[in-house]
């Protein structure tokens, strides 16, 4: 019989300090998170500085916790995968540097992980059977891209957004909206008691043939409506706003998610990123799918926000791939989807 593999992963590239120890890349042993959500809250988003603080708290108690779970020691596992990049740089760095740390003391491969190709990862360990090639839909707060999954470390951005992201969309209509942080899964609540069809906003879909997305325009239109409504002393009808605004957002990466699979000819859409969590996408997209008789993938809620699981399965195929960092890497709080290690 082959060889387990144990990985074990850390994740901090925003507010989230995450262990998690996984078997094969694919079965996860234990898995710890300590969230900052309660803290950043005051500020209504994160505060880079906070961040960095905490993780640098909580992120060996984190560890020890996860070991604990797995009933591991440090010495069992047989590399250490961490994300560095996107993020938050001083975040990063925290996770990072223990990272390093740990390959170095144990004599253990480090291994680099994008966050967004982790994000993508989590596909694989919420679904056993799925394998590439296949379109990815990512949508988080930083990041809207239509991405071709060639094989688990292979992809090729084929759209993107231009402006903001879907996810920064939603948080500045939420904190507009009066909402709490944060903002996506308060519009999707709210957005429940609301009328989808109530105020037409812009669906921008950008020149013919592109995949790229544009959300600025549309975040726009809701905060001039907000504001025409304040200046004539007219009532906001706040879940109409939402759900109208969450449509409009909805059916823009729908549409461009149908487009791509059919220039590509895959069959198969992967979901992924924080607002793989919305109810509304996951909806529309289901139905989009199934009249096509495509396969839709999206992972768990707690394997949408933020987690070292997610990192553990791509450090895995990394891994297996031969991705190896040294104690020179560093954090790259812009890093592309599809990058190679020196690129």
């Amino acid at each position: 019989m082959p060889k387990e593999i144990y990985t074990l992963a850390i994740e901090t590239s925003c507010d989230e300090t995450a262990c998690a120890i996984l078997k094969n890349g694919r079965e996860v042993v234990a898995g710890t998170v300590y969230t900052q959500i309660e803290l950043h809250r005051t500020f209504g988003g994160v505060v880079p500085e906070v961040a960095s603080r905490n993780h640098l708290e909580k992120i060996a108690q984190v560890i020890d916790q996860c070991l604990e779970k797995a009933d591991m020691a440090l010495q069992e596992v047989d590399h250490i995968a961490v994300t560095y990049g996107p993020g938050l740089v001083g975040a990063l760095l925290v996770g990072l540097s223990t990272a390093k740390a740990l390959a170095f003391a144990l004599e253990k491969p480090l291994i680099p992980v994008h966050h967004i190709e982790g994000h993508i990862a989590a596909n694989y360990i919420a679904h056993p059977a799925l394998e590439p090639p296949f379109i990815s839909l990512v949508v988080s707060g930083g990041h809207t891209h239509l991405v071709e999954v060639t094989d688990y470390t292979t992809f090729n951005v084929i759209g993107q957004t231009r402006d903001d992201a879907a996810g920064e969309a939603f948080d500045k209509v939420a904190r507009t909206l009066g909402l709490g942080y944060p903002g996506g899964p308060e519009i999707d609540r709210v957005a429940r008691e609301g009328n989808a069809q109530a105020i037409d906003f812009p669906r921008a879909m950008l020149e013919s043939g592109s995949l790229d997305f544009s959300f600025s325009g549309l975040k726009s239109a809701v905060l001039n409506y907000l504001n025409s409504c304040r200046m004539k002393g007219e009532a906001i009808n706040v879940p109409d706003v939402a759900a109208s605004f969450q449509a409009a957002v909805t059916e823009i990466l729908t549409i461009k998610a149908m487009e791509a699979l059919k220039e590509t000819g895959h069959k198969q859409l992967v979901l992924a990123g924080g607002v793989a969590a919305n109810s509304d996408l996951r909806q529309r997209l289901s139905a989009a799918l199934q009249k096509k008789g495509y396969a839709f993938y999206y992972p768990p809620l707690n394997l949408c926000t933020d987690n070292a699981e997610m990192i553990g399965c791509a450090g895995y195929y990394n891994a297996m791939a031969g991705v190896r960092g040294d104690m020179y890497i560093n954090a790259v709080p812009n890093l592309k989807i599809g990058s190679k290690m020196g690129q």
